[in-house]
């Protein structure tokens, strides 16, 4: 016994014949009965039967089955999880430990571990220092990711399920609003959830009241170390 779709098997399904057999399908939707050919058979479920079925007329017993349609809420439950930024960020870490952890190659002082007197200096740095495009690649690399990184810690606290709760903007007046005063990553990790949501709050009411720039962040909120020359070239 299956679904519409036939995709989900259905259980507890009641089997019943005219002469007053019965059974009932099991978890894979199965089930077994004997009767007679002057027999008929149908189905019940949720208290609503479907039409009976003469045993003469199924061409094959041993694999006879009908399609139930059951209406959405007694469908099989799914649930979807929503993402989590947290653990996301820290997966992202670990995929990418290299690319985080990278330093501009310079010269140190070392000493030898032979018990020799003196000081050197590390090869291996020497020839990192000359891995020009190299570096310059993974310089590169390290600044696109932390501004990934930004982004993404933006959008998870300047969401559209909180913004729509506190400005009650929909549709392309919400779309637009999240374009004009989407904060800066400075702003956002530096303020407290109520300084951040009276901002939000603000910002709608503005957006109300026709305005489609962002006066209320001052020009320093916008200032970021990772937004410089080197990560556009």
């Amino acid at each position: 016994m299956m679904d519409e779709t036939n995709t989900f098997p259905i259980p507890g399904v009641s089997v019943l014949s005219k002469s007053g057999r019965g059974t009932t399908t099991d978890s894979s939707g199965r089930y077994s009965i004997v009767l007679a050919e002057s027999d008929s058979i149908y189905f019940s479920y949720l208290n609503k039967p479907t039409s009976k079925f003469a045993v003469n007329t199924i061409a094959d017993p041993n694999a006879f089955n009908v399609a139930i349609r059951i209406p959405v809420a007694y469908l099989k439950e799914i649930r979807v999880l929503p993402r989590n930024y947290k653990m996301d960020s820290l997966q992202n870490r670990i995929d990418y430990a290299k690319v985080f952890n990278y330093k501009k190659p310079g010269l140190s002082i070392t000493a030898p571990n032979t018990g020799a007197l003196g000081v050197g200096l590390d090869l291996d740095q020497i020839i990192g220092m000359f891995s020009v495009q190299k570096n310059r690649r993974m310089a590169l690399f390290q600044k696109r990711l932390i501004w990934e990184e930004h982004e993404k810690f933006i959008d998870h606290r300047f969401s559209r399920g909180v913004i729509r709760r506190l400005t009650k903007l929909d549709s392309t007046a919400l779309d637009t609003f999240m374009i004009v005063f989407r904060p800066s990553y400075l702003f956002t990790a530096s303020r407290s959830d109520y300084d951040f949501y009276d901002y939000i709050k603000k910002a709608g009411e503005a957006y109300k009241a026709g305005v489609r720039h962002n006066y209320l962040l001052r020009k320093e909120d916008y200032l970021n170390d990772y937004y410089d020359q080197d990560y556009h070239n």
